[in-house]
């Protein structure tokens, strides 16, 4: 049996006691990780492939060791300007072996006596003690006409596509933008190529006021314009 898995951007074809090299995860040598990205599962002659991922097939493995990949030198030079840059990269990497490939919705067996889980990057997560399950999604309802806070489209300017980008980085409830600070909208306009709309759009804003029980932008600009038609 070995299935395909998708971590760090990468996809590894993994079979149990199998070793690879993947980026950073957080987390120390013995620590068991599950990855929960598989694309493809092969038993003997059936195989069965994701649309995208299989949801209830996971794979764990165990941290073997944390490493740095091989230096990688970037220089640059400009003829006849007097100017030239060089700049060197080490990859941060995680060795883990590949445990066993659960079937069948099963979870990765706990570490006692381990510390609490650390959160990692979407399609991976780090097992510790008995506190490993994965955060549910918030879904909680504003006095808003009761609307749902895990709905990130009732936010101006947060389309299918924006919103499909932020539930893959963990964003999944008006309270996670709420909390964002100047470096978190710097940090996810970046990771997420927003080009500014957050701030434009002040997402945060927006967020706090749904929290607060006030309609969403975009109904209350119709209920206005709406109201202006019938003078």
């Amino acid at each position: 049996m070995f299935a395909v898995i998708k971590t760090g951007g990468k996809q590894f074809r993994v079979a149990a006691n199998d070793r690879i090299t993947v980026a950073k995860i957080e987390g120390n040598p013995g620590d068991t990780v599950a990855f929960g990205s598989v694309l493809m599962l092969t038993d003997g002659e059936k195989s069965t492939i994701g649309a995208p991922f299989l949801g209830d097939i996971t794979v764990a493995g165990e941290i073997v060791e944390q490493a740095r990949g091989e230096k990688v030198i970037a220089f640059k030079k400009r003829r006849r300007q007097n100017s030239k840059r060089k700049r060197g990269f080490r990859a941060e990497l995680t060795v883990v072996r590949i445990t066993d490939i659960l079937t069948g919705g099963k979870k990765p067996e706990m570490k006692k006596g381990e510390a609490a889980p650390v959160a990692l990057k979407a399609g991976s997560e780090t097992v510790k003690g008995k506190a490993a399950a994965k955060p549910a999604k918030a879904k909680t309802e504003t006095k808003a006409e009761g609307l749902d806070a895990s709905n990130l489209s009732l936010i101006s300017g947060v389309g299918p596509t924006i919103e499909k980008k932020l539930r893959a980085a963990g964003i999944t409830s008006w309270n996670d933008i709420a909390a964002w600070t100047e470096a978190d909208i710097a940090k996810w306009d970046e990771e997420l190529k927003l080009r500014g709309r957050a701030t434009r759009e002040e997402w945060v804003e927006q967020a706090k006021e749904l929290l607060a029980g006030k309609p969403p932008r975009a109904k209350a600009d119709q209920a206005e314009l709406a109201s202006g038609e019938d003078y």
